[in-house]
């Protein structure tokens, strides 16, 4: 099985129904719902989806869908060696760096799923946008 960081701006596209990327996040999260494919998120992940699911809906409803996120997907580890990493990463966005530093650090992740590529551009792991994630899984 294939283990994969899902950045925070795929879950917030299946959160928010935001077409068209809506759909390809959903069959991320099918994939991982299914066991056909290991899902990590990070704590950064989980807290910005709080924080911008928190506008639009009550807290308890916020939480409810953490909780339903965290029963298909595990969470990576984050310390202060994974924030050291990003920190000298040379990643231009701080939060990148951080996904990328605990997909790395904490080892066994083959790719990240991100719809912004170019965030990734150091990334020593494979990028892959969802769209083409599915695609070459041959699963849709």
């Amino acid at each position: 099985m294939i283990n994969v960081l899902i950045d925070t701006d795929v879950i917030l596209d299946f959160f928010f129904d935001r077409k068209p990327f809506s759909e390809d996040a959903a069959k991320i999260l099918t994939l991982c719902e299914s066991k056909n494919v290991h899902g990590y998120v990070t704590p950064v992940s989980c807290s910005n989806i709080y924080y911008l699911l928190r506008r639009t809906a009550p807290h308890g409803k916020v939480l409810e869908k953490i909780k339903q996120l965290l029963m298909i997907t595990d969470v990576l580890q984050m310390d202060r060696n994974v924030v050291i990493h990003a920190l000298n990463s040379g990643f231009s966005d701080f939060e990148d760096g951080l996904q990328y530093a605990a997909a790395v650090d904490n080892g066994g992740v083959s790719a990240i799923i991100t719809r912004n590529v170019s965030d990734y551009k150091k990334s020593k792991i494979p990028v892959m946008t969802p769209d083409s994630f599915v695609r070459s899984r041959g699963e849709y």
